[in-house]
């Protein structure tokens, strides 16, 4: 699949669509947080929204809300938002409108369950889903590696093919709250990745740099920041990465295109899943931002 090819397309696919529902759902309610944007849905209550670049997955702190993938408090245990009643909903102009989602939990709370995550710093495709259930299950396919995942990374120099299968044994632990991950021959996870060159080009003004690539990136298995640590193991550090990045590149990149962004992006999901004895398929795409087209 070409980055270029999906690009200003999302979309949803549901097999036996409007099968197996049992509420309303009035999406459009959403108190979505800043440029997010739902992307699809489907008849069973699972969806694809935006994240933009900046933004948290969920709130990890009381006062978060503000700066998360909705407007509203998350259960960390639970691993769900929890929407009152009624809720507000942003327009596309930016006004709030008080709107009420259909389904309520016994004790009056809508809740939102989180299927995935991504680093506040990349965007793309983050999927949700309406009942707990339904979620659960499709987590399942995530741990079963049922989910096909599509990113695109912009990465200062070129990979010697065109295409290729990265392996890599890693080793993830937290400092101080935060993960840290290693590429290291004694590393206890395995991590895989599908790789193919969209383009490159050259790259002026950045010292130790003469080349920009675009990568499409397929990992196969979903360990903590493995594409960032396996691009920059290979001298392919991703362009903003300001964790296992080249820092000095970053900041001759920065200071001479005016944008500091991790240029990684989460640009499809898929995959299939049974419920209530019917099998159907979910796919989205968030539409690759401009900056990376823009600069190669």
């Amino acid at each position: 699949m070409s980055a270029q090819g999906e690009a200003g397309s999302p979309r949803a696919e549901a097999g036996r669509a409007g099968q197996g529902s049992d509420c309303a759902w009035d999406w459009a309610a959403l108190p979505l947080g800043r440029d997010v944007v739902l992307l699809a849905h489907d008849a069973n209550g699972v969806a694809a929204l935006y994240k933009p670049a900046g933004l948290l997955s969920h709130p990890n702190a009381g006062g978060d809300e503000h700066r998360a993938l909705l407007r509203a408090p998350y259960d960390l245990q639970r691993e769900c938002y929890e929407l009152s009643s009624p809720e507000a909903g942003v327009t596309g102009e930016g006004q709030v409108v008080t709107k009420q989602p259909a389904k309520k939990s016994s004790a009056g709370k809508a809740r939102l369950w989180l299927l995935n995550r991504l680093d506040s710093a990349t965007s793309g495709v983050l999927l949700v889903c309406h009942t707990e259930g339904l979620a659960e299950s499709i987590r399942r396919e995530f741990r079963n590696r049922s989910v096909h995942k599509t990113y695109v990374a912009l990465v200062f120099g070129k990979p010697a093919q065109p295409s290729a299968l990265w392996r890599d044994r890693l080793s993830v632990e937290k400092r101080g709250g935060q993960i840290r991950t290693q590429a290291t021959r004694s590393g206890a996870l395995s991590a895989e990745c599908r790789v193919r060159v969209l383009r490159s080009g050259a790259l002026h003004g950045v010292a130790g740099h003469k080349a920009l690539s675009l990568l499409q990136l397929e990992p196969l298995t979903g360990r903590s920041h493995q594409l960032r640590v396996q691009c920059a193991r290979r001298g392919l550090p991703i362009v903003g990465d300001a964790t296992y990045g080249d820092f000095a590149a970053n900041r001759a990149f920065a200071k001479t295109h005016g944008t500091k962004r991790l240029f990684l992006h989460s640009l499809e999901t898929r995959f299939d899943y049974t419920w209530r004895d019917a099998n159907y398929s979910f796919a989205a795409t968030a539409p690759l931002p401009e900056a990376f087209g823009a600069l190669l």
